[in-house]
């Protein structure tokens, strides 16, 4: 019985152990959309697509430029931007939303992705701290109304649940100092214009900041198949150069910009002109004296 018993023990022990790692794992990893079942995927997609056509104040979701959706449903990024009179004003900061295998019925993990000074976010991990991702939570929460309580926290922070004691501490003792150390922060690792201010390539190629067209590369410079014929017709014009008596073709000579080759190029071909035409006076002068010579 006491080998049973000590063997049971030792085997609780190891499966906590495992318990611990996996959960340390999940903390720190990412979500995959295959732990999730269709049904909760559908009511991810739906409120996704809720979040791209009407988002929160403030709030913005990342997504793949070429796709225009978040690169995974168990893992949703989104941009908050500073609010006005904070510390973390005219800045921009991304975090993530990970989905546990059964969501809705437990809440998703925040985490700041931005390194950002603030009570209620670890500075190591980035983990965020609010009752709406705990205690609140129900399983008809949305996450709009999640991304919006974090952003309210940037404003009224709650250092009583602080998962950074120091800055929770010098927030209730002195603001001033809080703020400074804050904003210093901000200024170091929050982004100045937002990550989303990119040309979003499956909205008809148009610009996310000023709505105008964007140039395709297509119309300003040649595709591969052009550069290949271009290269092959200029090697079929320069053999096809007249050939000068040394056996050297016009494509042998070097010339050192374009226009010294225009300017040798018109004098040769006005000193040409001008030798054609002084053989051709010439020429016709001692025809005409060999035949009076003759005549005499």
């Amino acid at each position: 019985m006491s080998t049973a018993t000590a063997s049971r023990s030792s085997s609780g022990r190891s499966s906590a152990r495992s318990l611990s790692r996996s959960g340390t794992t999940s903390m720190s990893g990412s979500g995959s959309a295959e732990n999730l079942p269709p049904r909760t995927l559908s009511r991810v997609a739906r409120e996704v697509r809720s979040l791209l056509k009407d988002p929160p104040e403030g709030v913005k979701l990342v997504v793949d430029p070429e796709t225009g959706t978040p690169a995974s449903l168990a893992e949703l990024q989104a941009e908050i931007s500073g609010p006005t009179g904070t510390p973390y004003e005219s800045k921009y900061f991304q975090l993530k939303l990970v989905l546990s295998a059964d969501f809705p019925a437990s809440p998703p993990r925040g985490y700041f992705q931005t390194k950002i000074y603030h009570p209620n976010v670890d500075m190591s991990t980035g983990a965020i701290c609010v009752n709406t991702l705990k205690k609140d939570w129900t399983s008809v929460t949305k996450f709009a109304h999640v991304l919006s309580i974090v952003r309210c926290l940037l404003i009224v922070p709650f250092p009583e649940s602080s998962l950074n004691d120091e800055a929770g501490k010098l927030f209730m003792d002195s603001y001033e100092e809080f703020s400074r150390r804050a904003r210093l922060m901000a200024d170091v690792h929050g982004r100045p214009r937002p990550f989303t201010e990119m040309v979003d390539c499956g909205n008809g190629g148009l610009d996310n900041r000023t709505g105008q067209k964007v140039k395709e590369l297509s119309g300003d410079a040649p595709s591969r198949s052009e550069l290949k014929r271009g290269i092959s017709s200029a090697t079929m014009s320069s053999s096809s150069l007249p050939v000068h008596r040394g056996g050297r073709s016009m494509s042998g000579t070097s010339m050192r910009s374009s226009g010294s080759l225009s300017r040798s190029s018109s004098v040769g071909s006005n000193g040409g002109a001008l030798r054609n035409s002084g053989n051709s006076k010439t020429g016709g002068g001692v025809k005409n004296k060999k035949k009076s010579l003759k005549r005499l």
